[in-house]
């Protein structure tokens, strides 16, 4: 850490209430103002302050301390310089982000700190709106929600609206009669809203509701014919040659591998968990610093890690210990997997009948939750080395 220590006394001194000169002075201190970092250091500046007695009776300040013009203002703790840089930060990144980035360039602060400078930041008053976008989202899922209105051209939100019913952006719209485009959801109370607030506004749905309806439909349609499918494709497949005496069907592999119960190491694909992989590299870094003597304190800002992990991970007596923590956690088919193991041993292996078995038995998940377990398990089908041209069915 550079520091530079300085003394500094102008006289008179104004007052920053009231901006009466004043030459008492009333004591002394020492300030302390961070700077911007000098290459990889950072940078503290010290300088002496004088504080001074307002001399105006009606002033509410007793005392006040002398301002450095260009350097110093009232309770700042960082410079003009400083304050300018973790301000483009904290408008890039905000918090945590934000926190860590600036570690990086050697300028301690925290979330806090950004989230303050960034509400500190002026608004600009919000231009005219051409094309708005009206869309609800939960504050609390299930239990209370809000209407969002954004910028389409500006790509920035503009207000929150309570609940999302037609009256509030009625009232919003009548304000702001310069709306041509309202890009909305389906949701009929937004129509409503949109055609009593701005009747001359073109409406139009957006983009992603439109690929959401066209995805809901086809997967109803799918659904619909779902049998139809399944007799297709189970259709054997046959040789086109007609010399052939006998016709040579193809079936798919239905062999399954002997049931090992999942020790949770492994994805719903087969492949190993990124957890596991995650916390065996972290687990190892974290011994490795401590084997060369460091603290928790130096790995933690090395690794950018919470010191609550750090310590965890460096109180664990082996990896096994971490790994039976990250991926023994409980699911839906805990009470129900000794039933599971034992009619998958007893040669049933559809998945549909294991669900509608659990679901007699009280299981409330869904029949993904069931695929997935047994998914890491299966052997995939084989695929066929005869192409189409040399197949026809039956």
């Amino acid at each position: 850490m550079v520091t530079f220590r300085t003394s500094c006394r102008t006289l008179p001194a104004r007052c920053t209430s009231c901006t009466m000169p004043s030459w008492r002075v009333h004591g002394r201190y020492w300030r302390r103002l961070a700077d911007a970092p000098l290459g990889a250091a950072p940078v503290v500046i010290e300088f002496l302050v004088w504080r001074f007695k307002c001399l105006n009776s009606r002033c509410p300040a007793a005392t006040f301390a002398e301002q450095i013009q260009g350097l110093t203002s009232p309770h700042a703790r960082y410079t003009p310089l400083l304050g300018t840089v973790l301000t483009s930060i904290a408008l890039t990144l905000a918090g945590r982000p934000g926190a860590r980035l600036a570690g990086a360039l050697s300028i301690r602060v925290a979330k806090d700190t950004l989230l303050r400078l960034l509400r500190a930041v002026p608004q600009s008053p919000p231009p005219q709106v051409r094309v708005l976008g009206v869309d609800d989202f939960a504050l609390r899922k299930g239990d209370s929600y809000a209407t969002i209105l954004i910028d389409l051209e500006a790509r920035r939100p503009l207000d929150v609206l309570p609940g999302r019913g037609a009256a509030p952006l009625a009232d919003w719209l009548h304000a702001h009669p310069e709306v041509e485009i309202i890009c909305r959801d389906r949701a009929g109370a937004y129509a409503e809203g949109a055609r009593s607030g701005a009747p001359h506004a073109k409406q139009i749905a957006d983009r992603w509701h439109l690929w959401r309806n066209l995805a809901v439909a086809l997967e109803k349609t799918v659904g619909a014919h779902h049998s139809c499918i399944r007799a297709a494709f189970a259709t054997p497949l046959v040789t086109k040659d007609p010399a052939a005496e006998d016709l040579v069907t193809e079936e798919p592999s239905t062999a399954d591998s002997p049931f090992v119960p999942p020790d949770g190491t492994l994805d719903s694909a087969g492949r190993p968990r990124r957890l596991v992989a995650r916390t065996t590299e972290r687990y190892e870094a974290v011994q490795q610093r401590l084997a060369e003597g460091r603290t928790l304190a130096a790995i933690r800002r090395e690794l950018r890690l919470d010191h609550s992990t750090v310590r965890r991970f460096a109180r664990a007596r082996s990896l096994d210990e971490l790994m039976v923590k990250a991926t023994n956690r409980a699911t839906l088919l805990d009470d129900f997997k000794p039933y599971l193991h034992q009619r998958w041993t007893e040669g049933c292996h559809s998945i549909p009948q294991l669900h509608r078995e659990l679901r007699e038995q009280g299981f409330i998940g869904d029949i993904q939750c069931v695929r997935r377990y047994f998914r890491p398990f299966k052997n995939p089908t084989a695929p066929s080395s005869r192409t189409h041209q040399d197949l026809h069915p039956i």
